[in-house]
């Protein structure tokens, strides 16, 4: 048994940071990585995935991106070099292929297990990631079956996919880049489209990551927002970074030939049915983007920003058929459904007991309130919305080992006393 102050679970961004700034406090502790450093990019994620944030907006604490491209969008070879570069600069205390087994709570303290190895500490900070497995719906398991199936967590390129068609389920960023890249290989393409977040590249010249952040939204925090919940789980934005700084919308891919159906609601006897609320969905998207591009124009006026921008523009609305399709034959002109309806963390491995009915870890903006000491960062929203993307683990990490360097310093004087 290693008796050491704090653990680390992950290697990726987020753990990197908080063990680069555990040791700035001098906080003794161990980082635990299943894979190598970066092993989510590395091992899973599709080919052609670009970062949606412009390289500009890359970075972590101690370091950030110093390349000749700027206003580029990293490769996934991009972003695995840039990490590793950081666990370099970081030198953490690393320990590599340490798949943890178990986490438990005995007393005031935690044990941790992994490869015959055992831990035991004050603190842990659970930094695994939040898409490790794919969330398929119920529905799924209903698919006849002749029927192709695979996640977004298991594709990697198009040339996997058995020929014809391809019904893509979600039309989150994933899933309208993947059906973007299937139509483009030559197979139709429907996309069912439930809730979604419409958002262009670029507005007045300026990338809309620049916008977002000029203006605040992306530093907003959880204890500043009316329905936390819902903002936890509202979708990914339909982005793609892309070197021509293309939008890619809905619109985008009806263009080139795609489909537009419904969310699926049931598949029965090999027909899949879907909701009637296209046209609404799609009116909600455009109206919440007209109402963001307002409040763009609205600060940069403010500012007297005005003169030295394009003029405001906007969007064309959502084009939807007149009477969209509400069912489908899946085997004829379908031969692949692509789940792309989004990921859950994996806790297999947690015996503590602080997820909540849906298994998820009741916290409060990353301090797990059930357990003194037990700490989650890397999920969408912890603490900011600027949370999920790699530039805002600094902040999470920054408020994250501040509280864990304070509960460490009065646990010890508890211990003492």
């Amino acid at each position: 048994m290693i008796r050491i102050p704090t653990v680390v679970i992950g290697a990726g961004h987020a753990g990197l940071a908080v063990s680069y700034l555990l040791t700035q406090r001098s906080v003794d502790h161990v980082v635990l990585e299943r894979g190598e450093v970066a092993n989510t990019w590395r091992e899973e994620r599709w080919d052609s995935l670009r970062l949606l944030t412009p390289n500009w907006q890359t970075r972590l604490p101690g370091l950030e991106y110093e390349g000749d491209d700027p206003d580029g969008f990293m490769t996934m070879e991009g972003v695995v070099d840039f990490i590793e570069g950081y666990a370099s600069f970081v030198d953490p205390p690393l320990e590599t292929d340490t798949d943890v087994e178990s986490l438990r709570r005995d007393g005031g303290r935690y044990l941790i297990s992994a490869n015959g190895r055992s831990w035991d500490s004050d603190a842990v900070v659970i930094a695994s990631g939040g898409f490790n497995r794919a969330r398929i719906p119920a529905v799924a398991s209903d698919l006849p079956p002749g029927v192709h199936s695979v996640t977004a967590f298991e594709y990697k390129r198009p040339a996997q996919l058995p020929e014809g068609g391809v019904l893509v389920v979600g039309a989150s960023a994933t899933g309208v880049q993947i059906a973007n890249e299937i139509q483009q290989s030559g197979r139709p393409v429907t996309v069912a489209v439930g809730e979604h977040v419409r958002m262009p590249r670029t507005y007045r010249g300026r990338d809309i990551q620049w916008w977002l952040e000029q203006i605040g939204r992306l530093d907003e925090r959880y204890d500043e927002v009316d329905d936390l919940v819902r903002a936890r789980h509202v979708p990914s934005p339909q982005l793609v970074g892309t070197p021509d700084r293309s939008t890619l919308d809905l619109n985008a891919l009806t263009a080139g030939g795609a489909r537009l159906v419904g969310r699926l609601s049931a598949i029965r006897d090999g027909t899949g049915y879907f909701s009637g609320s296209l046209r609404n969905v799609c009116s909600l998207a455009d109206l919440k983007l007209i109402r963001l591009l307002g409040l763009i124009d609205e600060w940069a006026t403010e500012r007297g920003l005005d003169p030295e921008l394009p003029a405001p523009e906007r969007l064309p609305d959502t084009v939807v058929e007149e009477d969209p399709v509400l069912s489908l034959h899946l085997g004829g002109d379908i031969a692949t459904v692509l789940w792309a309806t989004g990921y859950v963390p994996d806790y297999s491995w947690l015996e503590v007991p602080v997820l909540d009915r849906k298994g998820e870890i009741r916290h409060d903006g990353g301090v797990v309130t059930d357990a003194p000491g037990l700490y989650r960062i890397g999920l969408n929203f912890l603490r900011r919305r600027k949370s999920s993307f790699i530039h805002g683990a600094e902040d999470d990490a920054i408020d994250i080992t501040e509280h864990l360097a304070a509960y460490l310093g009065n646990d010890a004087a508890r211990r003492v006393g």
